[in-house]
């Protein structure tokens, strides 16, 4: 099994999925999410098939989340909204993520990602 895995190298999260998908010789094609940010086209497929409320994306604990105001934005926002604000900037989108054949992990936890991947 190959994934596509969407990250922020400079994030400690980001390493430590990296570490344990290595450790599990798991093979990923790696995405660096501030140079290739997800389309909103992307968006929305990994939305649907991943089975998650579309907030879930949103790195609710970045700065640029924190500086737009957006816990008190999201709410009044459209679904469409809210993709064509995810795929203006990777910082925005919660990281990192994995992408299958037919699942999507947004985040890393680790009892998750034994389950799908392993």
């Amino acid at each position: 099994m190959s994934v596509l895995f969407v990250e922020y190298p400079k994030c400690s999260t980001c390493q430590k999925a990296k570490k344990w998908l290595d450790a599990h010789k798991i093979s990923y094609v790696d995405r660096h999410i501030k140079e290739e940010n997800p389309t909103k086209e992307e968006l929305q497929a990994w939305h649907e098939k991943s089975g998650l409320e579309l907030k879930k994306f949103f790195n609710t604990s970045g700065l640029l989340y924190k500086e737009m105001k957006l816990k008190d934005r999201l709410p009044e926002m459209t679904e469409e909204e809210k993709y064509e604000l995810l795929a203006t900037d990777g910082m925005l989108v919660k990281r990192p993520l994995v992408i299958g054949d037919d699942f999507v992990l947004v985040g890393f936890k680790e009892e998750v990602w034994e389950k799908m991947l392993v």
